[in-house]
């Protein structure tokens, strides 16, 4: 089975590297990491690189599509390379996926067009511009389509997909291969669970990041 993660410049690393310790975990499955050409690329700050391991080209046939996101998709929504990829590899896929803003490149490349969707809270709103329905869901599966929102949601959405992919003992077993076992120190993972003053401070950060 022929899992193919997009890579690109500006690439928020969770949003591949999650996904890819579930999905490399399944029976018969091999994960291509998959872009523009072979090669590194920077993730959103620019830190950590990434490997490409074949041009959109080569492998234009994936059972499983996933699209990361990070401040790369907003350029990667006029790049037609890569949206002609997604057309043509969503053609024939299995399942069809994005993890944030990675739902945008689906919604630009017309994948999303009256389907609900998610992505990153920060991005919600640009959804409508590609005839998706937005939806603060954690993750989304539509027919063959599954969109997850911001960057942690990936692991969710992957276990979700591996149980579609085998069943729900092999999820569970992936699941406790990785332990996950969320507990974090605070409960604040989405808008409805903090206030005015962790917002400004999360709009702070990513200015400075930006």
């Amino acid at each position: 089975m022929k899992i193919a993660v997009a890579l690109f410049d500006g690439v928020t690393a969770l949003d591949a590297i999650g996904p890819y310790e579930i999905l490399q975990r399944l029976p018969e499955a091999t994960v291509h990491f998959v872009g523009r050409s072979r090669g590194e690329v920077r993730t959103d700050n620019g830190f950590l690189g990434l490997m490409i391991d074949a041009p959109y080209q080569e492998l234009d046939d994936p059972e499983i599509l996933l699209i990361p996101g990070g401040i790369g998709t907003r350029e990667l929504v006029h790049d037609s390379a890569t949206l002609d990829w997604v057309r043509k590899a969503h053609a024939t896929s299995r399942y069809t996926t994005s993890v944030c803003t990675g739902s945008l490149v689906l919604g630009a490349a017309g994948v999303l067009e009256g389907l609900r969707a998610t992505t990153h809270f920060s991005a919600m709103a640009l959804l409508s511009k590609y005839g998706a329905t937005p939806t603060s869901q954690r993750v989304v599966h539509e027919g063959k389509v599954i969109t997850a929102a911001g960057v942690s949601s990936g692991i969710d959405m992957a276990l979700r997909l591996a149980e579609l992919l085998s069943d729900e003992t092999t999820a569970k077993a992936l699941q406790l291969m990785i332990e996950y076992d969320p507990q974090p120190p605070h409960d604040a993972g989405s808008l409805q669970k903090v206030d005015a003053s962790v917002l400004a401070r999360v709009q702070e950060l990513a200015r400075t990041k930006n």
